[in-house]
C-alpha cells in the first residue's frame, strides 16, 4: 500500500532544535530508501517533509516514521494518508 506522509510541525519547537538531529534524520531516511520502503520524499514550498511509503498498513508506516530521530525527540509529527488506485478508469469502459 502506497501511504503518503505529510509533516507537521509541533507548535513552540524551535529552529535550532532540530539541527542536532538532521544528519540521523538523513540517514534514516537513506536506510528506509535502500530496503524501499520509503519510495520518494520531497519539500513543500512550505518547507514541510512529504514522503511516499510502501507498507503493508497505516499502523506499520506509523511505526516506522514514529522511530525518526525528529519525530522520536518529539521536534514533528506526520499526517498518515494511505493512497488507493484511481477507479475512475472503469467508467471509460462501462456500457450504458
Amino acid at each position: 500500500m502506497k501511504i503518503l506522509a505529510i509533516e507537521r510541525e509541533i507548535p513552540g519547537v524551535k529552529e535550532e532544535q532540530y539541527t542536532p538531529h538532521l544528519k540521523a534524520e538523513a540517514l534514516n531516511l537513506w536506510e528506509l530508501y535502500q530496503v524501499e520502503k520509503v519510495r520518494e520524499f520531497y519539500f513543500s514550498k512550505d518547507n514541510y517533509a512529504v514522503l511516499i511509503l510502501e507498507y503493508s498498513d497505516e499502523k506499520e508506516a506509523s511505526e516506522i516514521l514514529d522511530s525518526l530521530p525528529l519525530v522520536k525527540k518529539g521536534l514533528i509529527k506526520f499526517d498518515i494518508i494511505p493512497l488507493l488506485p484511481y477507479p475512475g478508469f472503469g467508467r471509460l469502459f462501462e456500457e450504458k
